[in-house]
């Protein structure tokens, strides 16, 4: 599937600084249908404590290590909204092998998610 999205999507390898960074910045509960920003601890613990997921940085470390229970804590977190990258795109319509910006970037894609945060 990723072959057929690879010309419209940036993807890659994300560092755990990476995560706590967009967790922290812009990071939003997915509580019933309703979107809760997480600046606070209780939060996480009343819906993921079942879990052991009890605050902001074991919700990180699930995500990052993909723990046991990646898929309840991957289904809590709303999706991102990020802004177009500061300094803009080189070219949206190439891959990033070939000097542009959609495709497998690895673990150059902190470097894209920190100008866009």
């Amino acid at each position: 599937m990723l072959q057929r999205i690879q010309p419209y999507v940036a993807y890659g390898y994300p560092s755990r600084k990476t995560i706590s960074d967009l967790i922290y910045k812009r990071g939003s509960a997915r509580i019933g249908r309703t979107r809760i920003p997480l600046v606070d601890n209780k939060i996480v613990q009343n819906n993921l404590g079942k879990y052991d997921i009890l605050c902001v940085e074991d919700l990180i470390e699930h995500i990052y290590q993909c723990g046991p229970n990646f898929k309840e804590a991957n289904n809590f977190l709303w999706t991102f909204k990020l802004h177009n990258p500061r300094g803009g795109w080189r070219n949206k319509k190439k891959n990033y092998q070939q000097n542009g910006d959609s495709g497998n970037r690895e673990e150059l894609i902190n470097s894209l998610v920190s100008r866009m945060i």
